[in-house]
């Protein structure tokens, strides 16, 4: 009886995290987020992609990891220091990992490792409209 009761108790756990994880993801998506791919270290031949949803907060791209139990978002990125220094489609077995269709992107950031970023066409276009676009009197490079 012991056994049941623990079993029990540790998928009724389970389930609450399931549920947790599957209403920030679309709590999330509701808000404006788009499904982004990021990997750190990109140099690194061993480094890997981590899924995510991105939002666009003002200035910064805020990126919240989906398996996190982070409420805040686990990256954040000046739109005013990010630049993209190369562009490319996923190479080998790197399409697996990254969002349908995505194309990759190469960022710097001043003070901050290099990433690489691979989001869809749609959410390209609004990456790459969001990272060109300023406030009056404030100029940046373009990004595309």
């Amino acid at each position: 009886m012991e056994i049941a009761v623990i079993v029990l108790v540790l998928l009724l756990g389970l389930v609450v995290i399931a549920a947790w994880y599957g209403l920030r993801w679309v709590r999330m998506r509701r808000a404006g987020g788009v499904s982004v791919a990021l990997r750190w270290n990109p140099d690194n031949t061993r480094a890997g992609w981590h899924l995510g949803i991105a939002r666009y907060e003002a200035e910064i791209f805020a990126w919240y990891r989906v398996w996190s139990l982070r409420t805040g978002p686990d990256r954040v990125f000046d739109r005013e220091t990010l630049m993209i220094a190369d562009r490319r489609d996923p190479a080998g077995t790197e399409a697996y990992a990254v969002p349908a269709d995505a194309t990759v992107l190469r960022c710097e950031s001043e003070g901050h490792e290099p990433i690489e970023i691979a989001m869809g066409p749609g959410a390209l276009t609004g990456f790459l409209s969001w990272l060109e676009s300023a406030p009056p009197g404030r100029r940046i490079p373009r990004a595309s």
